[in-house]
Order: structure tokens, then sequence, then C-alpha cells
């Protein structure tokens, strides 16, 4: 069984009040496959890049187990690059340039050797993309999570309805859910979400953490309090590659796993904004993981 995940592969730019960066790795499909690694061992991802991207960035991909075999390398062509400035509360940014490149005309090609998927992410890319990608597969996976923003809702608004009426997990941040659903009220919201089509959908919240509906229940995960945030750049991409790739390991989809797989998407993501682009994701160890577990699991246990 593996794990399939569509996104992004990209150069990044970045400016926060910790310092700045030249041109390095990110995309939201880098993210999310590098934190899935630590939970799944058979990562598939499907992307695509120019001739400028070096081989260099596609080994540190490569190293971390993930089949690479779905990165389209187009010859002649410019990487996806994206440059943006933080400001002080670290929660807004300022968009400085975005350079769609090669990915303008990206066509999703699944390689013969991807169609064994059975857990797909459809990271933040156009819906029609992802409706493409979903069309491909020969089988429908048995969990299809769906990332998205508020600029899709802007622009192509209809087909992200499609998209939503064939994807089991919809995660969208606070505001764009009360876009999405006209509902104030996360909890009202939630619902007029939930019936377009998930089973399931996270609200992220930021530092507040995030909430997850489904079944007629509800759980809110908690956000560790952090000393330094250097860069947030691709927290939520991680979050989501953390999410999947639990439900991935464990082979078994139900709300109280799907609890657990929302706190190891928050445990991955809590270490991704310490260090710069990836820096951070790729040194971890199991006992890094653990150990931040545990902290999350002691900041929100109780008894009455």
């Amino acid at each position: 069984m593996s794990l399939v995940i569509i996104g992004t592969v990209a150069f990044d730019t970045i400016e926060t009040p910790f310092g700045k960066t030249d041109k390095i790795l990110g995309g939201a499909g880098t993210f999310a496959s590098i934190a899935a690694s630590y939970l799944c061992d058979q990562i598939k991802l499907v992307s695509v890049v120019g001739e400028d991207f070096g081989s260099h960035n596609l080994a540190l991909i490569k190293d971390r187990g993930i089949d690479i075999s779905g990165v389209q390398i187009v010859p002649g062509g410019q990487t996806f690059s994206w440059s943006g400035r933080y400001h002080n509360d670290m929660n807004s940014r300022d968009t400085l340039a975005t350079d769609l490149n090669v990915l303008s005309d990206f066509d999703p090609i699944i390689p013969d050797s991807y169609q064994d998927c059975e857990y797909l992410l459809l990271g933040n890319l156009t819906p029609q993309v992802q409706l493409t990608t979903l069309a491909r597969l020969t089988k429908k996976p048995k969990l299809v999570v769906l990332d998205t923003m508020n600029y899709w809702m802007n622009v192509a608004l209809d087909d992200l309805k499609k998209v939503l009426q064939k994807v089991d997990v919809l995660t969208i941040n606070d505001a764009e859910a009360r876009q999405l659903s006209g509902e104030y009220s996360l909890v009202k919201a939630a619902k007029v979400i939930l019936a377009m089509g998930p089973k399931y959908l996270i609200i992220k919240k930021g530092e507040h953490g995030a909430l997850l509906f489904g079944e007629n229940q509800i759980f809110s995960a908690p956000a560790l309090p952090l000393a330094d945030v250097f860069d947030p750049t691709g927290a939520g991409d991680t979050f989501a590659g953390g999410f999947i790739g639990y439900l991935a390991k464990v082979k078994s989809i139900n709300f109280n796993n799907m609890k657990n797989a929302l706190i190891f998407g928050s445990v991955l993501a809590s270490f991704c904004v310490e260090k710069f682009g990836t820096d951070r994701l790729v040194e971890l160890t199991d006992g890094d993981i653990q150990k931040r577990l545990n902290a999350f699991v002691a900041l929100s246990q109780f008894s009455l």
C-alpha cells in the first residue's frame, strides 16, 4: 500500500524578523512528503520542476526514501518559485514574487508504479489538476485528503466543489472555512462544508491548534507553545503530510485514528517552523518526535 502525494516542489526566498534566505528548497509536495516519510515507507511524489532544480535537491528528497519517478523535469524550464516577507507576528506575510514557471503548464503524469495508491494527498494546486489526478488513477484510493486555499475559492469555486465531492478529508484554515461556508461559527461552517462531500474536516487555527469534525464528533488539538518560530513556511503542508502519513502507517480509518493523526501532524509542523525551509525537518530523529509527542499529550491531559 503506497501513499501518493501531489504538490509543488519549489524554490522559496524567505524573509522573517530572524533573517532571510536566498533560494532554498520548498513547495507543498516537498514538505508533505518529507513529513510523511517519518511515518510511512512507501511515499510516491508527483510534481514538476525545471532543469534548474539541480540533482542535489532531488537527492535530498530521494534520500528520505521518497519515490520521485513521478516528478517531471522540464528541459530548459525554470522551477516554480515564491518569495515572501513575514511580519513581526509571524502570522501575516507579504508575497513579494510568485513565478509559476513550469507549474503553469503542469499536467500530472501518474506512473504505472503509482497505481497501487491507497492513500492520496492532493496538495494545494489548481482544482483542475486535482481532478485530473483523481481521473488518472485506475482505482479510488482508500483515503483521499485535500488541501486547498482561499485563492481557489475566489477563482475556481465550481471546480473546487467538484473535487470536494470526491475526497474524504478536507484541510483548510479558519478564515477559509468561513469563506467556503458563509458561516462565521466554525461549528456551523463545518456542517455546511461536510454536506459538500468530505467525510471529515480539519480546520487549522495556526498558533491556536486545529479542530477535527466528522462522524458527528468534534476534537480539538492544541498547538505546542514554542519559544522561537523562525519560518512558518510549509508548516501547513508538513501538518498534512504527517496527518496522512500516520493514517497510511496504521492502515485503519476511524475518528480515533484521525485524532491521533491530527496530533502527529501538529508535532511535525511544530518542528518545521524552528528553522528555515526544510532544514529542521530533515534532521529529526525518532527520539525528537517521541519527546515532542509526549509534550503534546502532557499539554492537553487532565482529569476531573
